[in-house]
């Protein structure tokens, strides 16, 4: 029976092993968090969280391979995560809107349809 041991990257801390082991976790709840902000506070507007997010996402680009500190790398891939999901929220939301207003002009278009040619009725 093969036993699996886990490897310990010899560049690694305990710090940033425990940051890889839960950085989806953060990531998502970070998320989960910026996105209540948004929706709960008026004066933070969708266009802030895409600005912010193509902001995060280049800093991550530009500095993911200089990081030496791998704790660091953790971080950075943690915000940068976080933001994309954010971002996807605000799609979503965007999409979930026009599906609703294009709902609420079919259903318009449908009354006036039938109102018209009840008109003829009348």
């Amino acid at each position: 029976m093969l036993q699996q041991h886990s490897v310990v990257d010899a560049h690694s801390t305990r710090m940033s092993r425990w940051l890889r082991e839960r950085r989806l976790r953060l990531a998502l709840w970070i998320a989960i968090l910026e996105g209540i902000v948004v929706a709960v506070r008026g004066d933070i507007s969708r266009w802030t969280v895409v600005v912010i997010a193509v902001a995060v996402l280049a800093v991550y680009v530009t500095t993911r391979d200089r990081i030496r500190w791998d704790a660091g790398r953790q971080v950075i891939w943690v915000v940068a995560a976080s933001q994309v999901m954010a971002l996807l929220v605000v799609i979503l939301a965007f999409i979930v809107g026009l599906v609703a207003l294009v709902l609420v002009a079919a259903f318009a278009i449908v009354a006036l349809v039938y109102l018209f040619s009840d008109l003829r009725r009348t």
